[in-house]
């Protein structure tokens, strides 16, 4: 699925049949990776997951859906597993842009309109569930990042593991 997905952002499909094919490609990632793995009690970490769908693609259906993202989590609901913890890596736009190929080998997804509207979603997630999210200060150092991700994520496999003792 994950092939489909980028060819149609590199062919610029639609933005309902692109929202469609994130879409599927989550079923099948949940279907092959996700749920087998939590099924033999394993932790389950992703680099980005429904809450990336809900941030970018209910902007780039805007004025083409009525509330896209309300459309976009209803066609999650009952299937999709929510994640207990989501570390949000915040940047500035500017800097974020700055870290990405030159203007013209983006994707639509890689422009400040979008980016800015997209972290201001994030933003919206993390303020609605402060339990769940994480802010992660994406403008320190890497390693610094990593330390505190892996850190983090060390402290709730071993919190995890005293609760089902």
């Amino acid at each position: 699925m994950g092939d489909s997905v980028r060819r149609a952002i590199a062919e610029q499909i639609d933005p309902i049949t692109e929202a469609t094919l994130f879409v599927a490609d989550h079923a099948s990632h949940l279907a092959t990776v996700v749920r087998p793995a939590l099924a033999k009690g394993k932790m389950v970490i992703s680099d980005r997951y429904s809450d990336s769908r809900y941030a970018y693609q209910s902007v780039t259906l805007q004025k083409i859906i009525p509330d896209p993202e309300a459309w976009l989590r209803a066609m999650h609901n009952g299937w999709s597993i929510p994640p207990d913890r989501t570390f949000l890596c915040v940047l500035p736009v500017d800097e974020a842009l700055s870290r990405l190929k030159p203007d013209s080998q983006r994707e639509h997804f890689e422009r400040r309109e979008v980016l800015e509207k997209v972290q201001n979603n994030y933003l919206s997630y993390a303020r609605n569930e402060p339990d769940r999210f994480v802010i992660v200060d994406a403008m320190l150092p890497s390693e610094t990042v990593a330390k505190f991700v892996a850190d983090a994520i060390r402290e709730m496999w071993i919190a995890g593991k005293k609760r089902k003792k």
